[in-house]
């Protein structure tokens, strides 16, 4: 675990720091899954075992992961399908936190993305995500 970065994560706003080789690459204050979406259309592509923080990870945060090639990810909060499809792609994953499944808002049903990720692979699923997503500021 990289607990200064993690420390110094959880006291920022921020929802997302991507790194690689010590060098912040891209940072977001936005919720959901928009920032991981975004950070993969503007850099992901040019970079491979990058390390993440997000302040949650769920199934669909996962599969985003596997689609920006990360290596690990750190969060407070993570989902037990999250930690299954992060493990298949053989990424690291460190939760302090580790839920059967990301709630929603209300806590009274799964996150609309968590459910909307299930059964599909990565690239099925940012194709998915990004055409639902395209224009938003929230509800991503």
């Amino acid at each position: 675990m990289n607990i200064p970065l993690l420390s110094e994560f959880l006291i920022s706003r921020d929802t997302l720091w991507v790194y690689k080789e010590h060098r912040r690459l891209f940072t977001s204050n936005k919720g959901g899954i928009l920032p991981l979406l975004e950070y993969i259309e503007t850099l992901g592509l040019d970079h491979k075992q990058i390390i993440v923080f997000d302040r949650v990870v769920g199934n669909a945060a996962a599969l985003l992961l596997v689609k920006a090639a990360a290596d690990k990810v750190h969060s407070p909060l993570g989902s037990k399908l999250a930690v299954k499809t992060l493990s298949s792609y053989g990424i690291k994953c460190d939760f302090t936190e580790t839920v059967q499944y990301i709630q929603n808002r209300n806590r009274d049903d799964m996150y609309p993305m968590e459910r909307l990720s299930l059964d599909k692979g990565p690239e099925e699923f940012f194709d998915l995500i990004r055409k639902r997503c395209e224009g938003q500021s929230n509800n991503c």
